[in-house]
């Protein structure tokens, strides 16, 4: 704690007073005020409202001002800044967004991360952009296969997707590509997140939707315009490029990105290389056109190839992941007056994967390859009414259709005793079974304005599940002798109200009911080890939809101050509870036994249950000072417990209580922040899983960047004390040579350069 204090010290060595500036933001066309607007502190992403006599800002203090249909502006305040704000009416964007600062509009519970390409630090994979965000872990299996975890919800539990609803879905039993490793970092404009089952709009929803952002041409200035970066990391020789190019005018606009990676085996804190290097080559275009103000089509294609990637703790590695997204969007405004606008998405995913243990100490026993591809369609269509003006209702249909197949096959070379066999064996194992998961869903949700400063929503959806297995082996068949398409009806609903307290606080209290039904590992993985531990799981088709029945309150306020040495205070606090019904969890059964190496421990699988009785609780705090000289300190605090009543134990992947404390100074030419990260010990276990106690660990980064002109500098040096630990949720060293079953730890020290050029 020393060292973080001098650091403080050494980077707060002034003190300035700040004023207010009271500012009118304008239409440019029409000169009429928006009273609608607001504005975006760029340095603490604090939102401050228009009141009746304009927007109140703080000199010295960088802004993004916004209204919705509007361009938005970014603006440095100083004491010369002229008093009227010009906003520009933007030609129609799409839905890629789900919050846009529109009471009317908006869910509640929401929470975001913005501008994440101006300040680059050079992220591995798109889940390690999820660090900074409150409530949010890792569950980590390499450097590749990454999935983000947030208050203990992961995976299908989890709505993760793309511009508003894209989706691309796993091949892998063991989520070597899961859904965040086919987009590159360097596309992600900004993270929106839904904490919970509180909209109905984005899909089937159990634990919260997760909407990735990508950078759209359209966002860019009219003519040619682009951009070329490179960066560079010390530890496991890492090294990216990415360039850009943009053409933008009136009625077009395309855009087209190429970025390739290529990261070698990282040090953790001791000094021991973890396997874990992988390449990556990704590209992808974007094509808008305009017919109107009020009236555009854009089509979106990406493609994502992984090569040689190694995965610590996962019995195989990958020798390719090929994946090709395309989507469609069209979005049309003001048709009447009683419709707002209509908004129609689809969506293609593919994704072809090859994983093999060519590289791992047990092929000379059982060589191994296993070819298996996932394909992913889907699409929604959205009315947006308006009842009268005080009423806004959001009517549609969404569909995800899931299909995967694959095989592993097994060249066996070894008897159960170790002798070599005169003959090797040859054996095809079904993974996914020729299996299919589709969902189509109908919603509808309404946002009524009851007074000025109160909101009420409410929404419902229903789902149609249906599922098959076309091709199973005998030995589920044995298992499950009643195979066949199967139709699930999910309902899902919530209720939320949104108080102003006064024009600096807002209080919101949300109740949501979330079904999930099972995925399709939980259905129809058939022996296979697809979790932390050593088990074969199982799968079983007649599981029932979890449900998370959750509560939450959340307190906001932002104030400025005029005077004293603080210039600004902002607070954030949420609790939750959720009860669960149904949970689904992997047991062992005793009446079964193991299929593969059948005398190998664990002799007895795990099958895929509902569990009568589990819930959660939690909640999170942000604490954050404006200083004098641009300074901001800011504390996120999430703490989540969790419990399986029917085993008396945890329920899996619950992380550890996470403390971050940021001191940062930022200006519109350089930014520095110090980021301190303290994370408790974990002795919540769920033993049934494979779990084991994790000690407390802290951390301490620098991150600074430079923008001059045309250019963009960034440096960093990332675990500075050069810890020793491991997250909670990091799975365990697997078929690795000189490693132990453990869990696999993180990057010691490392030193980062980034830079990028403009045109």
């Amino acid at each position: 704690m020393k060292k973080l204090y001098l650091a403080m010290l050494l980077l707060c060595t002034a003190v300035s007073f700040a004023q207010t500036r009271v500012f009118k933001i304008v239409d440019k066309n029409t000169q009429k005020e928006l009273t609608s607007a607001y504005a975006e502190n760029t340095t603490t992403n604090a939102i401050i409202y228009a009141t009746a006599e304009g927007l109140a800002l703080q000199v010295q203090q960088s802004y993004r001002i916004k209204n919705l249909g509007y361009q938005p502006v970014e603006v440095e305040i100083t004491s010369t800044t002229p008093k009227i704000i010009v906003l520009q009416p933007k030609v129609n964007s799409l839905a890629e967004v789900l919050i846009t600062g529109n009471r009317l509009q908006d869910p509640v519970m929401t929470m975001v991360k913005p501008d994440i390409s101006k300040y680059v630090v050079q992220p591995k994979n798109v889940a390690d952009l999820f660090s900074g965000l409150n409530g949010f872990s890792l569950i980590k299996r390499g450097n590749y296969a990454i999935d983000p975890s947030f208050r203990a919800a992961q995976y299908e539990q989890l709505n993760i997707q793309y511009d508003g609803g894209t989706k691309v879905m796993h091949a892998c039993p063991n989520r070597m590509d899961p859904i965040t490793s086919h987009v590159s970092p360097e596309e992600i404009a900004k993270i929106e997140v839904i904490k919970g089952p509180f909209s109905m709009r984005y899909g089937a929803t159990f634990g919260g939707v997760v909407n990735l952002v990508t950078q759209s041409a359209q966002n860019y200035k009219q003519g040619v315009s682009g951009s070329v970066s490179s960066g560079y990391e010390t530890n496991g020789n890492a090294l990216t490029t990415m360039a850009k190019v943009n053409y933008v005018d009136e009625k077009f606009d395309l855009g087209v990105n190429y970025g390739y990676r290529d990261f070698g085996n990282y040090e953790d804190g001791s000094n021991t290389e973890i396997p874990s290097s992988f390449r990556s080559i990704d590209y992808g275009i974007n094509l808008g056109y305009n017919f109107t103000e009020q009236q555009r089509l854009q089509l979106n294609w990406r493609q994502s190839f992984g090569r040689d990637v190694l995965h610590a703790s996962l019995p195989m590695d990958t020798e390719y992941d090929d994946s090709s997204i395309a989507s469609l969007d069209y979005h049309i405004k003001e048709l009447s007056e009683g419709v707002n606008a209509l908004k129609f998405k689809l969506y293609y995913s593919f994704v072809d994967h090859l994983m093999t243990n060519e590289n791992r100490p047990n092929r000379s026993i059982v060589e191994a390859s296993s070819p298996v591809e996932s394909i992913t369609t889907g699409g929604k269509l959205e009315v947006d009414w308006q009842l009268s003006e005080e009423i806004r209702v959001f009517s549609g249909f969404d569909a995800q259709l899931l299909a995967r197949d694959g095989s592993r096959t097994r060249v066996v070379k070894q008897n159960m005793m170790g002798m070599p066999l005169p003959e090797a064996q040859v054996f095809v194992d079904k993974i996914w079974q020729d299996s299919y998961v589709n969902t189509f869903g109908f919603f509808n949700e309404a946002k009524w304005k009851l007074l000025e400063q109160t909101s009420l929503t409410l929404g419902a959806r229903l789902d149609l599940v249906t599922s098959d297995i076309k091709d199973p082996e005998a030995d589920f068949e044995d298992l499950y002798p009643n195979l066949g398409e199967r139709e699930e009806y999910n309902f899902s609903f919530t209720a939320s109200l949104t108080q102003d307290l006064n024009e600096y606080s807002t209080l919101e209290f949300a109740f949501g009911r979330g079904l999930r039904s099972a995925n399709m590992i939980e259905r129809y993985i058939n022996h296979f080890s697809v979790g932390s531990d050593p088990y074969e799981y199982i799968g079983n088709p007649n599981l029932d939809a979890e449900v998370n029945n959750q509560f939450e309150v959340k307190y906001a306020s932002n104030y400025a101050i005029n005077h004293g040495f603080f210039k600004g205070i902002s607070f954030e606090a949420s609790a939750y509870y959720s009860i669960f019904e149904n949970y689904i969890a992997p047991l062992i059964d005793t009446s079964l036994n193991r299929k593969y190496m059948p005398n190998q421990e664990p002799i007895h699988p795990k099958v895929f249950r509902n569990l009568d009785d589990a819930y959660k609780y939690g909640f999170e705090t942000s604490f954050n000072l404006a200083l004098p000289n641009d300074f901001n300190l800011n504390w996120q605090s999430a703490y989540v417990m969790t419990k399986n009543e029917d085993l008396d134990e945890a329920l899996p992947l619950t992380p550890p209580w996470r403390n971050r404390f940021t001191l940062a100074y930022t200006t519109n030419t350089f930014w520095s922040e110090l980021a301190y990260q303290v994370v408790s010990k974990q002795d919540e276990l769920s033993t049934s899983f494979g779990e084991v106690e994790t000690s407390a660990w802290q951390t301490l980064d620098f991150k600074a960047g430079l923008n001059y002109k045309s250019y963009q500098f960034g440096v960093a040096v990332l675990n500075i004390f050069d810890e020793f630990y491991n997250n909670h949720l990091n799975f365990a060293f697997t078929n690795q040579d000189g490693f132990s079953r453990r869990p696999i730890t993180e990057p010691g020290r490392n030193f980062s350069v980034f830079a990028k050029y403009k045109f």
